[in-house]
């Protein structure tokens, strides 16, 4: 084996610029490259094609720029996928397929330089549900680990998918930090935790390493972690989104077949202001929404049991009632919640009474889907 140093990214852009198109130029040239990972002998990228069909006609391109990656002093691995950021072509003689709700054909929507695709599903995955917030630290990332738990322990299949690529902090509330198996070094094998198969970015970079992409590479690991990875049968995929409404929203919405969507935010008005972002921008990429979730309701204190609503009372909930949209729950503010999310085991995992709040909730989403 190797062991020379790993080469830098620009060592590998190099090697990638000497395999040449059959239409003239080269991958690095003609901007092809997306979601380029060098890390620890490892190297992972995407070739993004124009459509499926020039996307099948790259596949001896792919294997050579794998082979002239894999050639470099320090690689011992090579990931190459390809994709294609735009439809097939449309057949003029096949009839076409009106939107939901009747009427002509939907205009093809641009978002940058990609449009949208039709949404396509994850081969085993009965329903995938998103989990939003408007803005960070609304604990959206606790309530996902949480609620996969608790739905697992009601008896379904469950995956999570840690999509908050920028932050990725689902590997340690799960308690998961092995990197994850490929056996073809294209397929990703997706570790287990508490009942729940896992998988996150985080689980290929190491812990201090930052993400620095832009939204094509965004838009290239996030289809890379759902299709590419071996889910299995599932009855529910959660994917932990980031907070905001950005490119990955945009692509999860577009390109999957979303079930519904759920939207943490906490009491206080200026979270509320964020999490109706949230709302209108899912509704606007057509997703529906299955319920809201008010978290931090309220503080119990843990030595004499006084209850204080910090960041107010009950404002999530009215919020829900005022939109019509259905309320899955209020969850508490508590030490032992942070406590079991650092230490790797969700609260809804053990019998703490504090995870029966989850357990409702998982409950109610449960009744919701069937």
């Amino acid at each position: 084996m190797n062991t020379s140093a790993t080469p830098t990214r620009e060592q590998v852009l190099e090697a990638l610029r000497a395999v040449t198109l059959p239409d003239g130029g080269d991958l690095v040239g003609r901007d092809l490259v997306r979601a380029l990972v060098v890390d620890d002998g490892m190297v992972r990228f995407v070739l993004e094609a124009e459509t499926p069909d020039d996307a099948r006609k790259l596949e001896p391109v792919r294997a050579q720029a794998e082979r002239a990656v894999l050639a470099l002093p320090g690689v011992a691995r090579v990931s190459v996928a390809l994709t294609a950021h735009g439809p097939a072509p449309r057949q003029p003689a096949a009839p076409a397929r009106p939107p939901a709700g009747g009427g002509g054909d939907a205009p093809a929507l641009k978002i940058g330089r990609h449009p949208t695709a039709g949404p396509s599903s994850v081969p085993g995955v009965k329903r995938i549900i998103a989990i939003g917030s408007g803005k960070g630290g609304v604990g959206k990332s606790t309530v996902s680990a949480n609620l996969a738990v608790a739905l697992a322990r009601e008896g379904w299949r469950v995956g999570l998918l840690d999509a908050d690529i920028y932050g990725p902090s689902q590997p340690r509330m799960m308690g998961v930090d092995k990197r994850p198996a490929s056996p073809d070094g294209k397929t990703i094998l997706p570790p287990s935790a508490h009942g729940v198969t896992m998988m996150s970015i985080g689980l290929m970079l190491r812990e201090d390493e930052a993400v620095i992409w832009r939204g094509p590479m965004l838009m290239g690991a996030l289809q890379q972690l759902l299709t590419q990875v071996q889910w299995g049968d599932l009855d529910v995929l959660i994917v932990d989104m980031p907070p905001g409404t950005g490119d990955v929203q945009l692509t999860l919405c577009q390109k999957f077949d979303v079930t519904g969507a759920i939207v943490v935010s906490t009491p206080q008005d200026v979270a509320l202001l964020d999490a109706r972002k949230a709302l209108r921008a899912f509704q606007t990429l057509k997703t529906p929404i299955l319920g809201l979730v008010e978290n931090m309701s309220t503080f119990i204190c843990p030595k004499c049991g006084h209850e204080e609503h910090i960041f107010g009372d009950g404002g999530v909930k009215r919020e829900a009632e005022k939109l019509g949209l259905p309320f899955l729950g209020e969850l508490p503010l508590s030490v032992e919640v942070r406590l079991a999310g650092d230490g790797g085991v969700p609260v809804a995992a053990t019998d703490s009474p504090v995870a029966e709040a989850y357990r409702r909730m998982a409950r109610r989403l449960i009744e919701r889907c069937d």
